[in-house]
């Protein structure tokens, strides 16, 4: 009766069991690692599982190709379970060889290029206005305010470009 409230084994319509479909059912939703299931107390009531893990464990399968559709038995939890540990650990590897960086860390040092950058932008019209004003033979001091005001300008349009991130 446990196990039929539990969704272990299949009911039919009409209440009875089918022998073959639960015993099936209860294959698929056993641990095969525990060959000795020890004896539940009466009082141990098995508990719910949460609707996000069993959302976690369709979505691994789905990703790797695999069926997840219906309830989802022990055997597609373990092999859910088994891939996300072999995920983690080639991520840790890509790591520890240096093929990937800190978001963080990346995140700030762009930051820093970017700032740099456009510093470097903001001072260009003061050191080369009197150059170019001398070859235009026009005042140092308009040629230095109009580089200023194209510059920033432009600087402006380039902050509202955004970054496509895939």
């Amino acid at each position: 009766m446990r196990a039929i409230k539990a969704g272990r084994v299949p009911a039919e319509p009409d209440g009875t069991i089918d022998q073959a479909k639960a015993d099936a059912a209860w294959e698929r939703s056993t641990d095969p690692g525990r060959s000795k299931a020890r004896p539940k107390a009466p009082s141990e009531k098995l508990r719910p599982i949460a609707e996000a893990a069993v959302g976690s464990v369709r979505e691994t399968l789905k990703e790797q190709g695999l069926p997840a559709g219906g309830s989802v038995t022990f055997v597609q939890a373990r092999t859910a379970h088994e891939i996300a540990k072999a995920h983690l650990a080639r991520l840790r590897l890509q790591r520890m060889k240096g093929e990937l960086i800190d978001r963080a860390r990346t995140t700030a040092m762009v930051f820093r290029l970017a700032r740099e950058e456009r510093d470097t932008w903001i001072n260009w019209p003061a050191r080369v206005a009197a150059l170019m004003a001398s070859e235009l033979g026009v005042e140092a001091h308009a040629m230095q305010k109009a580089l200023e005001t194209h510059v920033r300008a432009h600087l402006a349009e380039l902050t509202e470009v955004k970054p496509e991130f895939r």
